[in-house]
């Protein structure tokens, strides 16, 4: 829609053919409008129902890009915040269908996010706002000598790879190559989207510990002989208790050198650890995608290229950083509670969105098409099933 030569409406409608030869149709976080506004609400959607219609459409699924109320930190809804339930309203008096206001991942994309600003942010202050443990935790990448590094067009079979064994453990299906092969055509350089990976060079890692297991046996024979030859007075069950701790690290650093000379030995001198596909706009810098790969879940990488994300929107002045999806349950005992727990740990805020819509088109098709549909789902969860006990 124009008005003055202005666009003030416009969406992305992607369709589907289904086997009976009539169109789903899909507009990824649209429509691009004032939800508000009534008048251009109604006539755009009487437009698009029209447009679909003749295309032989069952129903146009939208999901706005709009929260639903304000939440802070902890998932709360803040008293007197911010929100958007006169649009909500406006959808559901032109005959739009919500999905309801689901708490798990159970939409097309997720309706609960987990975001902190970045505007007029510093590193350091973004630092400050973060829990002691994930500082405490970017501090051992730090040390351990992780480190990230953005990918290019030949490199992506490895981030396919990373999300391809991320889904085996985490069930769900991956994309093919193409699919981001064709996104890094079109986006990377109009600056739209970016691949990190993190890897570690183990020869480097095994040379550091080698030198933190000299460290400690020096800094064991120097309290030794000081304390032998009384050059230092020291409490006798201070001293004992003090070279137990230094002598029990030792071992556990030992025991980690092997792990590291296995790991050179079979995985090679650099491991790529995992990696994120980052969408970016005016507005924010999204980690839209990621993974690790489960075999070096303890390096924990995923905390080094999140905290990249955040520094690359702080430092190219973007509003915010939004690690993308959680679920509404803040149970921490949840089975996705994890995920939420982990996002929360940079600080931030919880947002929920909107939800989705679906504008029908034909009744009678669309409820066969969610009947068919859940069947599928059905079968497919139980086929699942059965593999596993295999």
């Amino acid at each position: 829609i124009k008005n003055d030569n202005k666009i003030i409406a416009g969406t992305l409608l992607l369709s589907k053919k289904t086997p009976i030869g009539y169109d789903m149709f899909y507009a990824p976080r649209g429509f691009l409008l004032d939800y508000d506004n009534y008048e251009v609400l109604d006539f755009f959607t009487d437009n698009i129902k029209k447009y679909a219609k003749k295309r032989k459409g069952i129903f146009i699924k939208i999901d706005p890009y709009i929260s639903y109320q304000e939440r802070d930190i902890n998932g709360n809804i803040v008293e007197n915040g911010n929100n958007n339930k006169k649009a909500f309203d406006n959808l559901l008096r032109l005959g739009y269908k919500h999905f309801g206001f689901n708490i798990m991942q159970d939409t097309l994309q997720p309706r609960w996010m987990f975001v902190t600003d970045t505007k007029d942010e510093t590193i350091d202050s973004i630092m400050k706002k973060m829990d002691p443990k994930t500082r405490q935790i970017l501090h051992k990448c730090e040390k351990l000598g992780i480190y990230t590094r953005e990918i290019d067009y030949d490199e992506l079979p490895k981030f396919k790879d990373i999300m391809e064994k991320t889904g085996e453990r985490r069930e769900f299906i991956d994309r093919p190559l193409s699919y981001y092969q064709e996104m890094y055509k079109h986006l990377h350089n109009n600056g739209i989207l970016k691949i990190l990976v993190a890897e570690i060079n183990m020869n480097d890692l095994i040379k550091k510990t080698n030198n933190d297991i000299s460290n400690l046996k020096k800094e064991m024979d120097e309290r030794t002989y000081k304390h032998d030859n009384n050059i230092i007075k020291m409490n006798e069950a201070k001293y004992q208790s003090k070279q137990k701790e230094t002598q029990k690290e030792i071992k556990r650093i030992e025991a980690n050198l092997e792990k590291y000379k296995n790991l050179l030995e079979t995985d090679g001198e650099v491991i790529t650890l995992g990696g994120i596909l980052f969408l970016i706009n005016n507005n924010e810098v999204l980690s839209l995608v990621g993974g690790s790969y489960e075999k070096y879940m303890e390096f924990q990488s995923a905390y080094l290229i999140h905290f990249e994300g955040l520094k690359y929107a702080i430092e190219h002045g973007h509003n915010r950083y939004n690690f993308y999806g959680i679920v509404g349950d803040f149970n921490e005992k949840n089975e996705l509670g994890g995920l939420y727990t982990f996002k929360k740990g940079f600080g931030g805020y919880v947002v929920e969105l909107i939800g989705e819509f679906d504008l029908i088109l034909n009744k009678p098709l669309y409820y066969l098409y969610h009947c068919a549909f859940g069947i599928y789902h059905f079968v497919k969860n139980l086929k699942a099933k059965f593999s596993k006990v295999k």
